[in-house]
């Protein structure tokens, strides 16, 4: 899958808010812990983020909201008296030279992906998220003299979740309230595969926490089905409009009802569906099918193991997650099959992954993070008579989403062979140090490794920088299409600013 010429035209990203524990600290602690361990990263990057363009209160629905919803449970967090630090402070901004963003988000170090092209880039740059993350935590650890443990998971068990957040950049002209419409049935089917698995329930003490064990980490947490919120009162489908791209042609759906996969191939098949998802009604597909309710549905589905629950739709009779799924698929499949590679990848696994889930859902412990969890965390529990919920099983839930291969359950699956790869460790390793070679990703991080002392700041669609006194602003608003691998690679011949500049003012008067 993957590869020249057989990419996704799409552009997507992963944004990963690690879970954190520092020995000896409390949750008050998570801001200077997570700031610390941003700050401690030991690879080449430049600081400044440009946040121009963004702006989490702007409704793709054509309005912008006065506030965010905040969580009231987070003040119990704040230090009193505790010194205001100014934004640049407390994210710490960090842009590495494979063109990803590393900075602290509410206490949680996070980990952006430069866009990527393809399924494999997107997985491999992913996975360096968990390496750079890691080795940042693990120089934190040195300074401190405590021991530092990052989780790439979506809950502490104490009323705290944070986000994995996905985006892709679609064309603007899917009318708005198609896109929700036809992402709410989808988005509150799709645990059934790219669900990373939960020991219980949380937020809802009329649920039967001690027997249940989900599929899904972040379901527990919806309560509206569409808004711009992201930290409280959240949505299924989010509709805050940054688009990081010209924002007259594109959109960035900005996706957080995901959750963290460990599984590269649960990534992959989890970015895979909803790209083609995104070009079914690129094409003019309106949603083929409506839900009565999807947020009970997706809090229905998670909590249905059997994956025999039914979800209530408008104008038909009630349908199981799997056969919503369908839906999407057979449509997919009639109008997308031979594309690309990635394209009929994602077609031929999801299909398969669907008929395996109405088989034998045992059978994809080698796939799918829920079931791998399910079948390691099973056994156990059975053995010493434990319910879902008790605090040794959630202890045991956190440790497969431990980042340190010495110490996660999840890498001890993959060091054992039991889970499937669709990435080398040399593609990995990689892509910690070197971007994508065919999105804008690459120049941003060719700044940062050969001219840092000039940048200024950097955002996802430009760099400003100093040249010969003058400060300058190069523009990729317009660099998202295929064609920008071969602007990559004349660049990438240039050593020089100099050079680099006057290849900038050969072309269209808006770059720079």
């Amino acid at each position: 899958m993957g590869g020249d010429g057989g990419d996704m035209t799409r552009l997507c990203g992963i944004e990963t808010e690690y879970g954190i524990v520092v020995e000896g600290l409390g949750a008050n602690d998570w801001i200077a812990e997570s700031i610390g361990v941003v700050r401690a990263h030991p690879g080449k990057a430049v600081g400044g983020w440009n946040y121009r363009g963004e702006d989490p209160r702007r409704d793709m629905r054509g309005f912008t909201v006065q506030m965010l919803s905040t969580n009231p449970d987070d003040a119990q967090f704040d230090t009193p008296g505790s010194n205001t630090m100014s934004r640049e402070e407390e994210r710490s901004d960090r842009i590495l030279t494979n063109g990803a963003r590393f900075y602290n988000d509410h206490g949680h170090p996070e980990y952006a992906t430069p866009e990527c092209r393809s399924l494999r880039d997107l997985v491999a740059h992913d996975r360096a998220g968990e390496h750079i993350a890691l080795a940042s935590a693990q120089k934190r650890a040195q300074e401190r003299g405590l021991e530092v443990t990052l989780y790439k998971n979506n809950t502490d068990f104490h009323g705290a979740s944070y986000g994995t957040h996905e985006a892709y950049l679609m064309k603007r002209e899917v009318p708005t309230d198609t896109l929700i419409q036809a992402l709410l049935p989808f988005f509150a089917t799709r645990p059934i595969y790219a669900g990373a698995g939960k020991c219980g329930i949380e937020n809802d003490s009329s649920a039967p926490s001690a027997t249940t064990f989900q599929l899904s980490q972040r379901a527990d947490y919806f309560s509206v089905e569409a808004s711009v919120d992201t930290l409280h009162n959240r949505p299924i489908v989010n509709t805050r409009d940054e688009p990081h791209a010209a924002p007259r042609r594109y959109r960035r759906l900005h996706v957080i009802c995901g959750d963290a996969n460990m599984s590269e191939y649960a990534t992959a098949l989890k970015i895979g569906t909803t790209s083609l998802v995104l070009s079914l009604l690129e094409e003019g597909l309106t949603a083929p099918v409506r839900l009565l309710d999807p947020v009970r549905a997706i809090k229905k589905v998670s909590r249905d193991r059997t994956l025999k629950v039914q979800v209530e739709r408008q104008g038909g009779p009630a349908l199981t997650a799997i056969e919503v799924q369908r839906i999407y698929l057979q449509e997919a499949d009639m109008r997308l099959r031979g594309r690309d590679e990635d394209t009929d990848w994602t077609l031929t696994e999801w299909a398969a992954v669907l008929d395996a889930l109405e088989t034998d859902p045992l059978t994809l412990a080698d796939r799918l993070d829920w079931v791998a969890k399910f079948k390691l965390l099973d056994a156990f529990r059975e053995e010493e008579g434990l319910q879902w919920n008790d605090s040794y099983m959630q202890s045991l839930d956190l440790a497969y989403h431990n980042i340190d291969p010495e110490q996660g359950l999840y890498y001890g699956l993959e060091q054992a062979g039991e889970m499937r790869r669709l990435v080398s460790d040399s593609h990995i390793q990689a892509a910690m140090s070197c971007p994508p070679s065919d999105t804008r990703a690459f120049l941003r991080g060719m700044f940062v490794e050969r001219f840092s002392s000039s940048v200024r700041t950097i955002g996802w669609n430009g760099v400003a920088f100093q040249h010969n006194g003058a400060d300058l602003l190069f523009d990729m608003n317009t660099l998202v299409e295929e064609n920008v691998r071969v602007l990559n690679e004349e660049f990438g011949s240039l050593e020089t600013l100099d050079a680099v500049v006057a290849a900038i003012k050969r072309r269209p008067s808006d770059w720079l």
